[in-house]
């Protein structure tokens, strides 16, 4: 296993008191695989890689990564993994050229060797057609090829990657997908965080879903959305009677769970198809009109909805 933890904790003290930003994370990482941290923001997702990336100290529990231990040898870690911040880490006034070389200087590279490398990188990321402009020229999406390749540029066994795409238009999100997909295909194995659920149902093998600093599912994408059999169905509905439907609607045989929507309310049912008609005529007996009516499959963002109690789209 390449990423291993048990109990890893994070609090930070603040004006308002202690905040418990991971509150116990127990996960592992098969060698050679896209894991994804999936979740919204503040729930943990960054504060755990940074720990995992050497940044910060767990306050408590324990990891290896890579088969080297995070807390009594974090410098043997660091020359195993890669990191790429959510922020960036290209400077305007230089090329990409310039910042890999640097990048394969700082881990000790000759300089005709870390040359060789940096072209390797440039041909590997497509980064040819500007390599040799300054970063402040840049596009979103260029600047983020440029930060995934300073991130691997030393042919790391682990790459860390904090909200790779956030930003990003659907274009340049695309390309970043098949590049993180590459780093699989080549051995190498991917963390990443994401709030996009799009995302970590195309891109991982695995996720793990973490709120309020604790994992609260894993497994794949298939198997998450397997826990929650049958149908979804929402209705739009006016905020006045939306309580009033969801009570008549929760009691009736076809519902195994209701819960509010943000302008209706959303039932996990056996069989949507001949469940629709039932609530219809339910609705109707006591002069409820629904605005609308949705019917899908269960996704991810239902997945955390059963796990948390609310939408992480809404979140």
């Amino acid at each position: 296993m390449m990423i291993e933890t048990t109990g890893l904790r994070k609090s930070f003290k603040t004006r308002a008191g202690t905040v418990e930003a991971v509150r116990g994370v127990d996960l592992g990482v098969d060698k050679g695989e896209i894991f994804g941290f999936l979740g919204p923001n503040g729930a943990g997702k960054t504060t755990t890689l940074r720990m995992l990336a050497t940044l910060i100290e767990p306050d408590g529990g324990n990891a290896t990564i890579a088969g080297v231990n995070l807390r009594t040898r974090p410098g043997d870690v660091r020359r195993r993994i890669g990191y790429v911040a959510q922020g960036g880490s290209t400077w305007d006034e230089v090329t990409a050229r310039e910042e890999l070389v640097l990048q394969s200087r700082l881990y000790g590279v000759a300089k005709p060797e870390a040359q060789r490398q940096a072209a390797r990188a440039i041909e590997a990321f497509q980064l040819s057609d500007f390599a040799d402009r300054k970063c402040k020229t840049y596009s979103g999406g260029q600047r983020r090829r440029v930060d995934m390749a300073l991130g691997i540029i030393h042919q790391p066994q682990v790459v860390f990657l904090d909200e790779p795409t956030t930003g990003l238009d659907p274009q340049s999100r695309a390309h970043m997908w098949g590049e993180v997909r590459r780093l699989r295909d080549e051995g190498m194995t991917v963390f990443l965080t994401t709030h996009y659920l799009e995302e970590a149902d195309a891109l991982c093998d695995r996720i793990s879903i973490m709120d309020g600093g604790l994992i609260v599912a894993e497994g794949t994408a298939e198997e998450l959305k397997q826990e929650i059999s049958g149908d979804v169905v929402t209705l739009g509905l006016t905020a006045d009677v939306a309580d009033k439907a969801r009570t008549l609607l929760d009691v009736e045989s076809y519902t195994r769970r209701s819960e509010m929507a943000e302008h209706g309310v959303r039932l996990f049912v056996d069989a949507g198809a001949t469940s629709i008609p039932h609530m219809l005529r339910s609705l109707d007996g006591v002069g409820i009109e629904p605005t609308s009516i949705e019917l899908h499959r269960p996704s991810l963002d239902d997945v955390f909805l059963a796990k948390t109690g609310r939408s992480l789209r809404e979140s």
